[in-house]
Protein backbone atom coordinates (compact mmCIF):
# COMPACT_ATOMS: atom_id res chain seq x y z
CA UNK A 1 0.00 0.00 0.00
CA UNK A 2 1.37 3.39 -0.88
CA UNK A 3 1.89 6.02 1.77
CA UNK A 4 -0.94 8.51 2.06
CA UNK A 5 0.64 11.89 1.46
CA UNK A 6 -2.53 13.94 1.32
CA UNK A 7 -2.13 17.29 3.00
CA UNK A 8 -3.78 18.58 6.11
CA UNK A 9 -4.72 22.14 6.78
CA UNK A 10 -1.27 23.45 5.94
CA UNK A 11 -0.27 24.85 2.54
CA UNK A 12 0.55 22.63 -0.36
CA UNK A 13 4.17 21.97 -1.31
CA UNK A 14 5.66 24.75 -3.34
CA UNK A 15 5.80 24.04 -7.06
CA UNK A 16 9.02 24.02 -8.96
CA UNK A 17 9.83 25.65 -12.28
CA UNK A 18 7.84 28.64 -13.58
CA UNK A 19 5.07 28.13 -11.06
CA UNK A 20 7.52 28.74 -8.26
CA UNK A 21 8.13 32.32 -9.42
CA UNK A 22 4.59 33.31 -8.66
CA UNK A 23 4.79 31.73 -5.22
CA UNK A 24 8.21 33.08 -4.27
CA UNK A 25 6.82 35.93 -2.21
CA UNK A 26 5.03 33.44 0.01
CA UNK A 27 7.89 30.96 0.30
CA UNK A 28 9.53 30.42 3.70
CA UNK A 29 12.45 32.60 4.66
CA UNK A 30 15.27 30.07 4.92
CA UNK A 31 17.55 32.21 7.08
CA UNK A 32 14.82 33.05 9.58
CA UNK A 33 13.65 29.43 9.63
CA UNK A 34 17.17 28.18 10.38
CA UNK A 35 17.66 30.82 13.09
CA UNK A 36 14.30 29.95 14.67
CA UNK A 37 15.10 26.25 14.83
CA UNK A 38 18.56 26.97 16.27
CA UNK A 39 17.06 29.06 19.07
CA UNK A 40 14.54 26.32 19.79
CA UNK A 41 16.96 23.39 19.96
CA UNK A 42 19.62 25.45 21.78
CA UNK A 43 17.52 25.05 24.91
CA UNK A 44 17.65 21.26 24.69
CA UNK A 45 21.43 21.17 24.18
CA UNK A 46 22.25 23.67 26.93
CA UNK A 47 19.90 21.90 29.32
CA UNK A 48 21.89 18.66 29.07
CA UNK A 49 24.87 20.26 30.87
CA UNK A 50 23.67 23.37 32.68
CA UNK A 51 21.82 21.58 35.49
CA UNK A 52 24.90 19.64 36.63
CA UNK A 53 26.71 22.92 37.42
CA UNK A 54 23.89 24.10 39.70
CA UNK A 55 23.47 20.71 41.39
CA UNK A 56 25.26 21.62 44.69
CA UNK A 57 23.11 24.74 45.15
CA UNK A 58 19.89 22.85 44.33
CA UNK A 59 20.78 20.10 46.82
CA UNK A 60 21.57 22.66 49.51
CA UNK A 61 18.41 24.78 49.11
CA UNK A 62 15.88 21.99 48.55
CA UNK A 63 17.48 19.45 50.88
CA UNK A 64 17.82 16.76 48.23
CA UNK A 65 20.14 13.79 48.47
CA UNK A 66 22.76 13.16 45.80
CA UNK A 67 20.66 10.23 44.52
CA UNK A 68 17.58 12.44 44.24
CA UNK A 69 19.63 15.05 42.38
CA UNK A 70 20.84 12.39 39.99
CA UNK A 71 17.21 11.62 39.20
CA UNK A 72 16.61 15.31 38.49
CA UNK A 73 19.25 15.01 35.75
CA UNK A 74 18.27 11.54 34.55
CA UNK A 75 14.53 12.26 34.34
CA UNK A 76 15.13 14.66 31.46
CA UNK A 77 17.49 12.35 29.57
CA UNK A 78 15.25 9.34 30.14
CA UNK A 79 12.05 10.85 28.71
CA UNK A 80 14.05 12.47 25.91
CA UNK A 81 15.33 9.06 24.79
CA UNK A 82 11.98 7.31 25.30
CA UNK A 83 9.84 9.75 23.28
CA UNK A 84 12.12 10.81 20.41
CA UNK A 85 10.65 8.32 17.94
CA UNK A 86 7.10 9.34 18.87
CA UNK A 87 8.00 13.02 18.52
CA UNK A 88 9.33 12.45 15.03
CA UNK A 89 6.21 10.59 13.96
CA UNK A 90 3.86 13.19 15.42
CA UNK A 91 5.65 15.91 13.49
CA UNK A 92 4.99 14.00 10.26
CA UNK A 93 1.32 13.48 11.02
CA UNK A 94 0.42 16.92 12.41
CA UNK A 95 3.02 19.08 10.67
CA UNK A 96 6.60 19.92 11.56
CA UNK A 97 5.97 23.60 12.36
CA UNK A 98 2.97 22.87 14.58
CA UNK A 99 4.68 20.13 16.59
CA UNK A 100 7.84 22.23 16.92
CA UNK A 101 5.81 25.07 18.40
CA UNK A 102 3.92 22.72 20.72
CA UNK A 103 7.19 21.12 21.86
CA UNK A 104 8.71 24.56 22.48
CA UNK A 105 5.72 25.62 24.60
CA UNK A 106 5.76 22.37 26.61
CA UNK A 107 9.50 22.71 27.18
CA UNK A 108 9.45 26.36 28.26
CA UNK A 109 6.40 25.97 30.55
CA UNK A 110 8.08 23.00 32.22
CA UNK A 111 11.29 25.04 32.52
CA UNK A 112 9.44 27.88 34.26
CA UNK A 113 7.83 25.38 36.63
CA UNK A 114 11.22 23.85 37.42
CA UNK A 115 12.48 27.30 38.38
CA UNK A 116 9.42 27.85 40.57
CA UNK A 117 9.82 24.64 42.59
CA UNK A 118 8.75 25.24 46.21
CA UNK A 119 10.93 24.18 49.11
CA UNK A 120 9.49 21.41 51.24
CA UNK A 121 8.28 17.84 50.99
CA UNK A 122 7.05 18.21 47.41
CA UNK A 123 10.32 19.63 46.03
CA UNK A 124 11.71 16.32 44.79
CA UNK A 125 8.52 15.13 43.06
CA UNK A 126 7.90 18.62 41.61
CA UNK A 127 11.38 19.03 40.14
CA UNK A 128 11.74 15.47 38.83
CA UNK A 129 8.23 15.56 37.36
CA UNK A 130 8.69 18.80 35.45
CA UNK A 131 12.16 17.74 34.33
CA UNK A 132 10.48 14.70 32.77
CA UNK A 133 7.97 17.02 31.06
CA UNK A 134 10.92 19.05 29.77
CA UNK A 135 12.27 15.86 28.18
CA UNK A 136 8.93 15.20 26.48
CA UNK A 137 8.87 18.76 25.14
CA UNK A 138 12.40 18.37 23.80
CA UNK A 139 11.48 15.03 22.20
CA UNK A 140 8.64 16.76 20.36
CA UNK A 141 10.64 19.86 19.48
CA UNK A 142 13.96 18.52 18.21
CA UNK A 143 12.83 16.08 15.47
CA UNK A 144 10.27 18.61 14.26
CA UNK A 145 12.82 21.45 14.22
CA UNK A 146 15.33 19.38 12.28
CA UNK A 147 12.59 18.29 9.87
CA UNK A 148 11.71 21.98 9.28
CA UNK A 149 15.30 22.72 8.25
CA UNK A 150 15.33 19.69 5.96
CA UNK A 151 12.01 20.64 4.36
CA UNK A 152 12.91 24.31 3.86
CA UNK A 153 16.28 23.71 2.18
CA UNK A 154 16.59 21.78 -1.11
CA UNK A 155 18.79 18.67 -1.14
CA UNK A 156 21.64 20.45 -2.93
CA UNK A 157 21.92 23.10 -0.16
CA UNK A 158 20.90 20.94 2.76
CA UNK A 159 24.42 19.85 3.71
CA UNK A 160 25.67 23.35 4.51
CA UNK A 161 22.44 24.31 6.27
CA UNK A 162 22.52 21.26 8.52
CA UNK A 163 26.26 21.65 9.07
CA UNK A 164 25.49 25.07 10.52
CA UNK A 165 22.55 23.62 12.46
CA UNK A 166 24.56 20.79 14.04
CA UNK A 167 27.72 22.86 14.41
CA UNK A 168 26.10 25.69 16.35
CA UNK A 169 23.68 23.52 18.32
CA UNK A 170 26.47 21.11 19.26
CA UNK A 171 28.74 23.96 20.33
CA UNK A 172 25.95 25.28 22.55
CA UNK A 173 26.44 22.22 24.76
CA UNK A 174 29.69 23.80 25.91
CA UNK A 175 27.82 27.00 26.78
CA UNK A 176 25.87 25.12 29.45
CA UNK A 177 28.63 25.00 32.10
CA UNK A 178 29.68 28.62 31.46
CA UNK A 179 26.12 29.93 31.51
CA UNK A 180 25.25 27.73 34.46
CA UNK A 181 28.14 29.03 36.54
CA UNK A 182 27.21 32.66 35.82
CA UNK A 183 23.48 32.24 36.45
CA UNK A 184 23.95 30.14 39.56
CA UNK A 185 25.95 32.95 41.15
CA UNK A 186 22.64 34.88 41.08
CA UNK A 187 20.19 32.03 41.69
CA UNK A 188 20.12 28.44 40.50
CA UNK A 189 16.49 28.93 39.45
CA UNK A 190 17.73 31.18 36.63
CA UNK A 191 19.16 28.15 34.78
CA UNK A 192 15.55 27.20 34.03
CA UNK A 193 14.13 30.70 33.61
CA UNK A 194 16.69 31.57 30.94
CA UNK A 195 14.76 29.31 28.58
CA UNK A 196 11.76 31.67 28.58
CA UNK A 197 13.27 34.52 26.49
CA UNK A 198 14.99 32.01 24.21
CA UNK A 199 11.66 30.27 23.55
CA UNK A 200 9.94 33.59 22.84
CA UNK A 201 12.59 34.46 20.25
CA UNK A 202 12.23 31.01 18.64
CA UNK A 203 8.44 31.33 18.41
CA UNK A 204 8.56 34.88 16.98
CA UNK A 205 11.15 33.91 14.35
CA UNK A 206 9.10 30.83 13.42
CA UNK A 207 6.05 33.01 12.76
CA UNK A 208 8.07 35.56 10.76
CA UNK A 209 9.70 32.82 8.65
CA UNK A 210 6.32 31.76 7.16
CA UNK A 211 7.19 28.06 7.44
CA UNK A 212 4.54 25.85 5.81
CA UNK A 213 2.87 23.26 8.03
CA UNK A 214 2.84 20.18 5.82
CA UNK A 215 1.08 17.23 7.40
CA UNK A 216 0.43 13.60 6.50
CA UNK A 217 -3.01 12.24 7.29
CA UNK A 218 -2.09 8.88 8.75
CA UNK A 219 -3.07 7.00 11.87
CA UNK A 220 -0.80 7.15 14.87
CA UNK A 221 0.54 3.77 15.93
CA UNK A 222 -0.23 4.03 19.66
CA UNK A 223 0.81 0.44 20.55
CA UNK A 224 4.12 1.01 18.77
CA UNK A 225 4.59 4.31 20.60
CA UNK A 226 4.05 2.61 23.96
CA UNK A 227 6.39 -0.27 23.09
CA UNK A 228 9.27 1.93 21.95
CA UNK A 229 8.85 4.28 24.93
CA UNK A 230 8.88 1.38 27.39
CA UNK A 231 11.75 -0.41 25.63
CA UNK A 232 13.95 2.67 25.32
CA UNK A 233 13.00 3.89 28.77
CA UNK A 234 13.88 0.62 30.53
CA UNK A 235 17.11 0.11 28.59
CA UNK A 236 18.37 3.65 29.15
CA UNK A 237 17.27 3.48 32.81
CA UNK A 238 19.37 0.37 33.35
CA UNK A 239 22.38 1.95 31.65
CA UNK A 240 22.02 5.22 33.56
CA UNK A 241 21.65 3.53 36.93
CA UNK A 242 24.44 0.99 36.40
CA UNK A 243 26.91 3.28 38.17
CA UNK A 244 24.55 3.58 41.17
CA UNK A 245 23.06 0.09 41.34
CA UNK A 246 26.21 -1.65 40.12
CA UNK A 247 26.69 -3.95 37.13
CA UNK A 248 26.17 -6.98 39.38
CA UNK A 249 22.71 -5.72 40.40
CA UNK A 250 19.69 -7.73 39.30
CA UNK A 251 17.79 -4.45 38.79
CA UNK A 252 20.41 -3.16 36.33
CA UNK A 253 20.29 -6.22 34.13
CA UNK A 254 16.52 -6.66 34.48
CA UNK A 255 15.97 -3.16 33.07
CA UNK A 256 18.45 -3.64 30.22
CA UNK A 257 17.35 -7.15 29.21
CA UNK A 258 13.61 -6.49 29.48
CA UNK A 259 14.06 -3.21 27.63
CA UNK A 260 15.92 -4.89 24.78
CA UNK A 261 13.29 -7.65 24.59
CA UNK A 262 10.54 -5.03 24.37
CA UNK A 263 12.46 -3.25 21.60
CA UNK A 264 12.84 -6.55 19.73
CA UNK A 265 9.08 -7.13 20.04
CA UNK A 266 8.54 -3.53 18.85
CA UNK A 267 10.50 -4.28 15.65
CA UNK A 268 8.45 -7.44 15.05
CA UNK A 269 5.23 -5.52 15.65
CA UNK A 270 6.20 -2.63 13.38
CA UNK A 271 6.98 -4.90 10.45
CA UNK A 272 3.38 -6.14 10.60
CA UNK A 273 1.58 -2.90 11.44
CA UNK A 274 -0.52 -1.24 8.73
CA UNK A 275 0.47 2.26 9.89
CA UNK A 276 3.74 1.72 11.77
CA UNK A 277 5.32 4.30 14.04
CA UNK A 278 8.61 3.70 12.24
CA UNK A 279 8.90 2.26 8.74
CA UNK A 280 11.75 -0.16 9.41
CA UNK A 281 12.03 -0.79 5.67
CA UNK A 282 14.26 2.29 5.57
CA UNK A 283 17.01 0.10 7.03
CA UNK A 284 17.08 -1.83 3.76
CA UNK A 285 19.03 1.11 2.37
CA UNK A 286 22.69 0.24 2.94
CA UNK A 287 23.75 3.88 3.17
CA UNK A 288 21.10 4.55 5.81
CA UNK A 289 22.34 1.60 7.89
CA UNK A 290 25.94 2.77 7.63
CA UNK A 291 25.00 6.35 8.50
CA UNK A 292 23.31 5.17 11.69
CA UNK A 293 26.14 2.82 12.64
CA UNK A 294 28.66 5.64 12.21
CA UNK A 295 26.45 7.91 14.32
CA UNK A 296 26.07 5.22 16.97
CA UNK A 297 29.78 4.60 17.56
CA UNK A 298 30.67 8.28 17.17
CA UNK A 299 28.08 9.39 19.71
CA UNK A 300 29.52 6.93 22.22
CA UNK A 301 32.42 9.42 22.34
CA UNK A 302 30.80 12.76 21.47
CA UNK A 303 28.28 13.10 24.30
CA UNK A 304 30.30 11.40 27.10
CA UNK A 305 33.36 13.55 26.39
CA UNK A 306 31.52 16.56 27.90
CA UNK A 307 31.29 14.81 31.25
CA UNK A 308 34.62 12.99 31.37
CA UNK A 309 36.74 15.90 30.11
CA UNK A 310 35.02 18.30 32.52
CA UNK A 311 35.54 16.04 35.54
CA UNK A 312 39.15 15.35 34.51
CA UNK A 313 39.84 19.08 34.28
CA UNK A 314 38.34 19.73 37.70
CA UNK A 315 39.98 16.79 39.49
CA UNK A 316 43.34 16.27 37.79
CA UNK A 317 43.94 19.86 36.65
CA UNK A 318 42.31 21.45 39.74
CA UNK A 319 40.24 23.67 37.44
CA UNK A 320 37.09 25.50 38.47
CA UNK A 321 33.81 24.62 36.69
CA UNK A 322 34.17 27.71 34.49
CA UNK A 323 37.80 26.83 33.69
CA UNK A 324 36.67 23.30 32.84
CA UNK A 325 34.15 24.78 30.39
CA UNK A 326 36.95 26.77 28.75
CA UNK A 327 38.96 23.55 28.53
CA UNK A 328 36.09 22.04 26.52
CA UNK A 329 36.20 25.00 24.14
CA UNK A 330 39.33 23.52 22.52
CA UNK A 331 37.18 20.58 21.47
CA UNK A 332 34.36 22.79 20.23
CA UNK A 333 36.60 25.12 18.26
CA UNK A 334 37.68 22.13 16.18
CA UNK A 335 34.11 20.85 16.09
CA UNK A 336 32.60 24.14 14.91
CA UNK A 337 35.14 24.78 12.16
CA UNK A 338 35.13 21.24 10.80
CA UNK A 339 31.33 20.93 10.83
CA UNK A 340 31.10 23.61 8.13
CA UNK A 341 33.70 21.78 6.07
CA UNK A 342 31.80 18.52 6.45
CA UNK A 343 28.63 20.13 5.10
CA UNK A 344 30.43 21.36 1.99
CA UNK A 345 31.94 17.92 1.38
CA UNK A 346 28.48 16.37 1.60
CA UNK A 347 26.98 18.82 -0.91
CA UNK A 348 29.82 18.35 -3.42
CA UNK A 349 30.93 14.73 -3.02
CA UNK A 350 28.40 12.92 -0.84
CA UNK A 351 28.65 11.58 2.70
CA UNK A 352 31.33 8.91 2.35
CA UNK A 353 34.46 11.16 2.16
CA UNK A 354 33.32 13.17 5.18
CA UNK A 355 32.55 10.02 7.19
CA UNK A 356 35.91 8.45 6.41
CA UNK A 357 37.92 11.57 7.14
CA UNK A 358 35.92 12.47 10.25
CA UNK A 359 36.08 9.05 11.90
CA UNK A 360 39.81 8.69 11.12
CA UNK A 361 40.66 12.17 12.41
CA UNK A 362 38.50 11.66 15.49
CA UNK A 363 40.12 8.31 16.32
CA UNK A 364 43.63 9.77 16.01
CA UNK A 365 42.62 12.90 17.96
CA UNK A 366 41.17 10.97 20.91
CA UNK A 367 44.16 8.60 20.94
CA UNK A 368 46.72 11.43 21.05
CA UNK A 369 44.59 13.37 23.54
CA UNK A 370 44.56 10.33 25.84
CA UNK A 371 48.35 10.15 25.75
CA UNK A 372 48.63 13.80 26.88
CA UNK A 373 46.21 13.57 29.82
CA UNK A 374 48.99 12.60 32.22
CA UNK A 375 50.96 15.77 31.44
CA UNK A 376 48.36 17.58 33.61
CA UNK A 377 48.68 20.58 31.31
CA UNK A 378 45.93 22.16 29.21
CA UNK A 379 48.59 23.71 26.98
CA UNK A 380 49.86 20.27 25.93
CA UNK A 381 46.37 19.01 25.10
CA UNK A 382 44.59 21.73 23.14
CA UNK A 383 45.71 20.58 19.68
CA UNK A 384 44.56 16.99 20.18
CA UNK A 385 41.29 18.06 21.80
CA UNK A 386 40.66 20.23 18.73
CA UNK A 387 41.52 17.28 16.46
CA UNK A 388 39.02 15.05 18.25
CA UNK A 389 36.37 17.75 17.97
CA UNK A 390 37.15 18.30 14.30
CA UNK A 391 36.69 14.60 13.61
CA UNK A 392 33.23 14.58 15.17
CA UNK A 393 32.36 17.85 13.45
CA UNK A 394 33.29 16.47 10.04
CA UNK A 395 31.02 13.44 10.30
CA UNK A 396 28.03 14.52 12.38
CA UNK A 397 26.13 16.66 9.89
CA UNK A 398 26.94 14.50 6.81
CA UNK A 399 25.88 11.26 8.52
CA UNK A 400 22.69 12.79 9.93
CA UNK A 401 21.81 14.63 6.72
CA UNK A 402 22.52 11.67 4.44
CA UNK A 403 20.32 9.49 6.65
CA UNK A 404 17.32 11.82 6.60
CA UNK A 405 17.76 12.47 2.87
CA UNK A 406 16.99 8.79 2.38
CA UNK A 407 13.65 8.99 4.18
CA UNK A 408 10.82 6.92 2.73
CA UNK A 409 8.01 9.07 1.39
CA UNK A 410 9.76 12.26 2.60
CA UNK A 411 9.02 11.24 6.20
CA UNK A 412 11.68 13.52 7.58
CA UNK A 413 10.29 13.73 11.11
CA UNK A 414 10.09 9.95 11.36
CA UNK A 415 13.64 9.33 10.16
CA UNK A 416 14.95 12.19 12.30
CA UNK A 417 13.36 10.43 15.26
CA UNK A 418 15.28 7.28 14.34
CA UNK A 419 18.66 9.01 14.04
CA UNK A 420 18.20 10.97 17.25
CA UNK A 421 17.13 7.83 19.12
CA UNK A 422 20.28 6.11 17.89
CA UNK A 423 22.37 9.06 19.08
CA UNK A 424 20.81 9.16 22.55
CA UNK A 425 20.98 5.39 22.98
CA UNK A 426 24.66 5.40 22.03
CA UNK A 427 25.37 8.24 24.45
CA UNK A 428 23.72 6.30 27.28
CA UNK A 429 25.83 3.24 26.52
CA UNK A 430 28.99 5.34 26.32
CA UNK A 431 28.33 7.06 29.65
CA UNK A 432 27.55 3.75 31.37
CA UNK A 433 30.46 1.75 29.96
CA UNK A 434 33.11 4.47 30.21
CA UNK A 435 31.84 5.45 33.65
CA UNK A 436 32.36 1.89 34.84
CA UNK A 437 35.85 1.81 33.33
CA UNK A 438 36.74 5.12 34.98
CA UNK A 439 35.56 4.01 38.41
CA UNK A 440 37.32 0.64 38.19
CA UNK A 441 40.64 2.08 37.03
CA UNK A 442 40.50 4.91 39.58
CA UNK A 443 39.99 2.43 42.42
CA UNK A 444 42.85 0.24 41.16
CA UNK A 445 45.24 3.17 40.75
CA UNK A 446 44.43 4.88 44.06
CA UNK A 447 44.64 1.60 45.95
CA UNK A 448 48.11 1.04 44.52
CA UNK A 449 49.17 4.55 45.57
CA UNK A 450 47.92 4.08 49.14
CA UNK A 451 49.51 0.66 49.48
CA UNK A 452 52.76 2.30 48.41
CA UNK A 453 52.27 4.77 51.28
CA UNK A 454 52.11 1.89 53.74
CA UNK A 455 48.32 1.58 54.06
CA UNK A 456 47.17 -2.07 54.47
CA UNK A 457 45.53 -3.52 51.36
CA UNK A 458 42.05 -3.87 52.86
CA UNK A 459 41.97 -0.33 54.20
CA UNK A 460 43.55 0.98 51.00
CA UNK A 461 40.84 -0.70 48.93
CA UNK A 462 38.05 0.83 51.04
CA UNK A 463 39.65 4.28 50.91
CA UNK A 464 40.19 4.02 47.15
CA UNK A 465 36.55 3.09 46.66
CA UNK A 466 35.48 6.11 48.73
CA UNK A 467 37.75 8.41 46.75
CA UNK A 468 36.43 7.12 43.41
CA UNK A 469 32.79 7.44 44.45
CA UNK A 470 33.35 10.91 45.93
CA UNK A 471 34.77 12.43 42.75
CA UNK A 472 32.72 15.60 42.31
CA UNK A 473 34.96 17.79 40.21
CA UNK A 474 35.95 19.93 43.21
CA UNK A 475 39.18 18.24 44.24
CA UNK A 476 40.66 21.26 45.99
CA UNK A 477 37.60 22.47 47.88
CA UNK A 478 36.23 19.05 48.76
CA UNK A 479 39.26 17.19 49.84
CA UNK A 480 39.20 14.12 52.08
CA UNK A 481 37.91 14.62 55.59
CA UNK A 482 38.36 12.69 58.81
CA UNK A 483 41.41 11.70 60.78
CA UNK A 484 43.57 8.68 61.34
CA UNK A 485 46.43 7.06 59.43
CA UNK A 486 44.39 6.20 56.34
CA UNK A 487 42.81 9.67 56.07
CA UNK A 488 46.22 11.26 56.58
CA UNK A 489 47.71 9.05 53.87
CA UNK A 490 44.93 10.07 51.46
CA UNK A 491 45.49 13.77 52.20
CA UNK A 492 49.25 13.41 51.72
CA UNK A 493 48.70 11.59 48.42
CA UNK A 494 46.33 14.04 46.72
CA UNK A 495 48.83 15.02 44.02
CA UNK A 496 49.49 11.38 43.24
CA UNK A 497 45.74 10.68 43.29
CA UNK A 498 45.22 13.42 40.69
CA UNK A 499 47.67 11.56 38.48
CA UNK A 500 45.89 8.27 39.25
CA UNK A 501 42.65 9.84 38.04
CA UNK A 502 44.33 11.15 34.90
CA UNK A 503 45.67 7.68 34.13
CA UNK A 504 42.18 6.23 34.68
CA UNK A 505 40.79 8.76 32.22
CA UNK A 506 43.33 7.61 29.65
CA UNK A 507 41.45 4.31 29.47
CA UNK A 508 38.22 6.21 28.81
CA UNK A 509 39.72 8.32 26.03
CA UNK A 510 41.39 5.29 24.47
CA UNK A 511 37.92 3.70 24.50
CA UNK A 512 36.55 6.73 22.66
CA UNK A 513 39.33 6.38 20.09
CA UNK A 514 38.37 2.72 19.61
CA UNK A 515 34.71 3.71 19.13
CA UNK A 516 35.73 6.15 16.37
CA UNK A 517 37.98 3.49 14.82
CA UNK A 518 35.01 1.10 14.64
CA UNK A 519 32.96 3.89 13.07
CA UNK A 520 35.74 4.32 10.49
CA UNK A 521 35.49 0.64 9.53
CA UNK A 522 31.77 1.08 8.91
CA UNK A 523 32.37 4.33 7.00
CA UNK A 524 34.53 2.37 4.55
CA UNK A 525 31.44 0.32 3.66
CA UNK A 526 29.31 3.34 2.78
CA UNK A 527 28.24 2.99 -0.89
CA UNK A 528 29.15 6.60 -1.59
CA UNK A 529 26.02 7.32 -3.56
CA UNK A 530 24.78 10.91 -3.47
CA UNK A 531 21.21 11.97 -2.81
CA UNK A 532 19.85 14.60 -5.22
CA UNK A 533 16.46 16.22 -5.61
CA UNK A 534 15.77 13.95 -8.58
CA UNK A 535 16.73 10.76 -6.75
CA UNK A 536 14.61 11.78 -3.75
CA UNK A 537 11.55 12.37 -5.93
CA UNK A 538 12.15 9.06 -7.70
CA UNK A 539 12.36 7.18 -4.42
CA UNK A 540 9.13 8.77 -3.22
CA UNK A 541 7.36 7.78 -6.45
CA UNK A 542 8.64 4.21 -6.19
CA UNK A 543 7.39 4.01 -2.60
CA UNK A 544 3.91 5.14 -3.67
CA UNK A 545 3.80 2.47 -6.36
Amino acid sequence: MGTDTSKGDGPEPEPSGPAAVGRRAGSPNQSLALAAMLFAVSMTFIDQTIVAIAAPDIIDELGLTSTQMQWVINAYLLTLAAFFALGGRLSDIFGHRRVMLIGTLVFVIASAMCGAVPAGDFAQAWLIGFRAVQGIGAALMFPAALAVVIAVFPVERRGRALALFFGLSGALTAVGPLLGGWLTSWTWRAIFWVNVPVAVIAIVLTVLAHIPNRSRRERLDLPGAVLVAVGMGLTVLGLQQASTWGWSSVATWACIVVGLLVLAFFCWFELRARFPLIKLQVFRDRAFRIDNLVLFFSMMAFVPVFFFASVYAQVSLSASPNQAALYLLYFFIGFGIASQWGGRILDKRGARPALKLGTALGAVGFFLWAQKLTTLSMHDQWLYAAMAGAGIGLLLAPASTDAVNRAIGASYGEVTGITQTVRNFAASIGLAVFGTVLTHRTITNVEGTLVGKGVPEGAAGDAADSVAQAVTGQADTRGPSGSGPVADAVKDSMQAIRMDFAQANQWVFYGMAIALAVAFLFALRHPGTRVTQESTEGAEQAQKE
